[in-house]
């Protein structure tokens, strides 16, 4: 048979069918998660294994965050105390009565199934109970170390040890450090509802007053240091200042504008911010730990016409400055016959962010500014200088962010144009008499020396 004659070879081919399923499920909400997997190589299809998904599902954590309610929506208003961590309302009673049909769902797991289980046995209905570290402690097993402690602390309490979490050790220490700052001022007498006697003072820790070294850095050396002083007559009349922040530019200026330094912010009333501040105040709570509510204002923002004005306005504030009551230093003629300075509208703003704390003024936050005379630049030679070297503090009671209000009508909105001032009249002059009585009330908070006679800083204070 010739080769022509052969048989054609035969190929045998596997048969590919593409089938498309519709999924008509949607995307899942979250994006993939992306798990760490260690790459062993694809030896005897490990990737493919049902056991290789099990064994990863298991090595995983859940990460299941379940909702402040359990499942189960309680509403806790009304409860008296509850949102200020007083939970006595919501605490089993000692001769509360559980009602029969609740026994079946108190019974602990150990009991299911069980008809004679013990009905009384609740693990989680408890008296409140509080540990101390002056109650004796029972050991389950009596060790040697368990009895040396416990015969050394008897031995310290035998000697009169003092217990470092006890009151009146921790307040003792406290004014310890006070006298060795100040040893002249430091109180010897016996203790009293007024004076507590500090803490012996070390010889160690006069030497390490005297020789102030830092923690962890040896070469550092102490150059100077400041004592921390209140500043007296810096003092505004109610006591403490304002943080306002504005949310732009007030001046919408490329460069810095400098009658920024000496812009004005006038308070004018909201009806709709005033009312809720009403709603506020009902809630709050005076027995509560949260502060009081404070007010939200509008404000009209004003900067000085003439910006050749300003070494006028800065020279009539500064105190240091033996010239400051010069009739010379007002740029304007006002009504009357009298000088001043005037300020003009920029626009109304509007609090969208506030805090602070009105009755405590030393909590939230204070400014610090270091203070040398001998340091200081352009003093004019004569002058009295009026601070000493110190680190002055200045409370800060209010933190306020300002943002452009809106003109959407007379109520709530930006005054019509009949009610906007448009234009203060500025002129420096002396406290009134009220102001000056405020003053010297905050100032006699701070130092007990400005108090009138007879009177108590706390009587001043109310």
């Amino acid at each position: 048979m010739s080769s022509s004659q052969r048989p054609e070879r035969v190929v045998h081919q596997d048969y590919i069918a593409r089938i498309r399923y519709s999924n008509a499920l949607p995307p899942p909400p979250n994006p993939p998660k992306l798990l760490d997997i260690p790459g062993t190589g694809l030896a005897a299809g490990q990737y493919t294994s049902a056991g290789y998904a099990s064994r990863l599902v298991r090595e995983q954590p859940l990460n299941i965050e379940a909702d402040a309610e359990l499942g189960m929506p309680i509403d806790l208003i009304g409860i008296p105390g509850i949102f200020d961590g007083d939970e006595r309302a919501i605490l089993a009673r000692p001769d509360a009565q559980i009602h029969p049909a609740d026994k079946a769902l108190l019974k602990p797991l150990s009991a299911l199934g069980k008809a004679n289980a013990n009905q009384g046995g609740v693990s989680f209905l408890r008296r409140t109970e509080y540990t101390s570290s002056q109650n004796p402690q029972h050991f389950a097993s009596n060790t040697s170390k368990d009895i040396m402690r416990v015969r050394n602390d008897a031995k310290r309490r035998k000697l009169g040890a003092t217990d470092k979490e006890d009151p009146i050790n921790i307040i003792r220490n406290i004014v310890k450090g006070f006298d060795i700052a100040y040893p002249a001022d430091a109180y010897k007498g016996d203790d009293s509802t007024n004076n507590i006697r500090g803490a012996a003072v070390t010889d160690a820790e006069m030497k390490a007053w005297a020789n102030p070294k830092h923690p962890t850095k040896s070469d550092v050396k102490l150059l100077d240091s400041y004592p921390v002083l209140p500043d007296l007559d810096a003092l505004p009349t109610n006591g403490a200042y304002l943080v306002v922040k504005f949310q732009s530019n007030p001046l919408s200026s490329e460069s810095y504008d400098r009658r920024l330094d000496t812009a004005m912010l006038r308070p004018v009333d909201n009806p709709q911010a005033q009312a809720e501040y009403n709603r506020k105040l009902e809630q709050w709570d005076p027995s509560s730990s949260r502060p009081q509510p404070l007010p939200e204002f509008d404000y009209e923002y004003y900067v000085a016409n003439d910006e050749g004005a300003l070494r006028g306005i800065k020279r009539k504030f500064d105190v240091n400055d033996p010239d400051n009551e010069d009739p010379d230093l007002y740029t304007e003629d006002l009504d009357e016959g009298r000088r001043g300075f005037t300020y003009g509208r920029v626009r109304t703003y509007e609090t969208y962010n506030q805090h602070g704390n009105g009755t405590s003024f030393y909590n939230d936050s204070v400014a610090l500014a270091l203070h040398d005379p001998d340091m200081e630049v352009g003093v004019v030679p004569g002058v009295t200088k009026r601070l000493a070297k110190a680190a002055y503090y200045y409370p800060i009671v209010q933190r306020t962010a300002l943002r452009p209000k809106r003109k959407v009508g007379r109520m709530g909105g930006v005054p019509d144009e009949e009610e906007v001032v448009t234009q203060l009249n500025l002129t420096v002059g002396e406290l009134a008499e009220d102001d000056q009585a405020r003053l010297l009330e905050k100032q006699a908070e701070l130092d007990p020396s400005l108090k009138p006679a007879g009177a108590s800083v706390v009587e001043a204070a109310a």
